[in-house]
């Protein structure tokens, strides 16, 4: 799941989206000093992660990709499941999909001197890029995996594969409808359980 999916999972409380936001910038351990609901927010990102590439939705859709996309498959799907879900984004949140994302970003502003150093860049990017509300455009989707893709380590074609995503949109779009309400049934019962 990408920015915009673990921001909806992560319910409406603030820390929560926050600590939900700094799973893809907080690696290792988690930190010690984080409030409680940032601390729940970051390791359900990392339940949500887990949960996530072990579904045998989400594994049967990564086996459909060929060479050389299959490499990066998680990476494509987390990225084209939040433009499923941005371009249906009334069928799973009550906030209107322009609102939830500027109040996103409001949150990310309001807390700009808690986030982690390789977290403040990309909010200037969201900002700028009007994210994660214009992931509804799959344009916007093309160049924000061309981006990622600035940023492996080694080449990769990631800049080539939105015609692949768009041509195998139908499967991929038919796993997500079958994959989302399962994990935010799964976000939900995590928050309750750690909750308690």
């Amino acid at each position: 799941m990408n920015h915009l999916a673990h921001a909806v999972l992560a319910g409406d409380e603030p820390d929560l989206i926050l600590g939900g936001l700094f799973g893809d910038f907080v690696h290792g351990p988690v930190p010690t000093d984080l409030r409680r609901g940032v601390e729940l927010g970051l390791r359900l990102h990392r339940a949500i992660d887990v949960h996530t590439d072990r579904h045998p939705v989400v594994v049967g859709l990564r086996s459909q990709f060929v060479a050389p996309f299959r490499r990066y498959a998680g990476i494509l799907l987390d990225i084209w499941f939040d433009h499923l879900l941005a371009c249906d984004f009334a069928r799973w949140c009550a906030t209107p999909l322009q609102r939830f994302s500027d109040d996103l970003l409001a949150l990310l502003q309001r807390h700009a001197d808690e986030l982690p150093p390789t977290m403040r860049g990309f909010v200037a990017y969201m900002r700028r890029s009007n994210l994660p509300a214009a992931y509804a455009d799959a344009a916007v989707v093309g160049r924000a995996l061309a981006g990622v893709g600035t940023r492996l380590s080694r080449a990769n074609p990631l800049h080539e594969a939105l015609p692949v995503l768009q041509a195998m949109d139908p499967a991929l779009r038919q796993g997500f409808e079958e994959f989302f309400p399962e994990l935010r049934d799964f976000a939900r019962e995590w928050l309750r359980q750690a909750s308690a």
